[in-house]
């Protein structure tokens, strides 16, 4: 990260021996020093309004776009010039991300790698994809992308946190309603989860769509 030029890094349920460990690594104290430290990603990313998950996808079917690791710039570029934050989230080092933690993602990105040897560990995948960030992202030398575009009518993404609280009162709704059996819940409220990043509503129109699901649920409960 320091190599990069990157600041800001939050550790999930860090395992605490290694993390003592790495705060001696070279060059970096002040980087791990300020380093947040989270029980859950739920809460490492709730202001971040573009969370990408990272994975290789040879045992895996993903269940959100999948976005090649040259082509994630213009998308960084786009989130960061709406006013919105932007994560970058990488698994542990021997299974990576759960599907629970990519339900939390609004992209899964795939460094091209050669089929005969597609895992990286962590250390140089993080490196891999800071460096395109660094180098593509945020190069003021260049030029703008064709696929980029900016709709400035549509206001700033809605924040992790916000997702979640609107799934929050879906998913009440949804019990009031009766809509599916117990069994079903936890199925429902993952798909509740990547079905929001999918559309990735503007936080006015996440303001407008608690209230809609606010008022039903008051009536459903009447």
């Amino acid at each position: 990260m320091v190599n990069f030029g990157f600041s800001r890094l939050a550790v999930v349920a860090a395992y605490a021996p290694h993390w003592r460990e790495a705060r001696s690594a070279v060059g970096a104290p002040g980087l791990l020093a300020s380093a947040r430290e989270t029980d859950s990603l739920t809460e490492a990313i709730r202001d971040c309004t573009l969370v990408a998950g990272t994975g290789t996808l040879t045992y895996r079917k993903p269940e959100q776009t999948v976005v090649r690791l040259p082509d994630l710039a213009p998308l960084v570029r786009r989130e960061l010039r709406n006013g919105g934050r932007v994560a970058l989230v990488f698994g542990p080092e021997k299974h990576g991300l759960s599907r629970e933690d990519l339900s939390h993602c609004h992209l899964l990105v795939e460094i091209p790698t050669d089929a005969r040897q597609p895992s990286m560990n962590l250390g140089q995948a993080v490196a891999v994809c800071l460096y395109e960030m660094a180098s593509r992202a945020f190069s003021a030398q260049e030029k703008p992308l064709a696929v980029e575009v900016v709709f400035d009518d549509k206001g700033p993404s809605a924040a992790s946190a916000r997702l979640d609280l609107l799934a929050g009162v879906v998913e009440e709704a949804m019990i009031a309603a009766n809509y599916s059996p117990v069994r079903m819940r936890e199925a429902n409220r993952h798909d509740l989860r990547l079905l929001l990043r999918r559309l990735q509503p503007s936080e006015r129109d996440t303001r407008r769509i608690l209230g809609i699901f606010r008022r039903i649920l008051w009536r459903l409960r009447r």
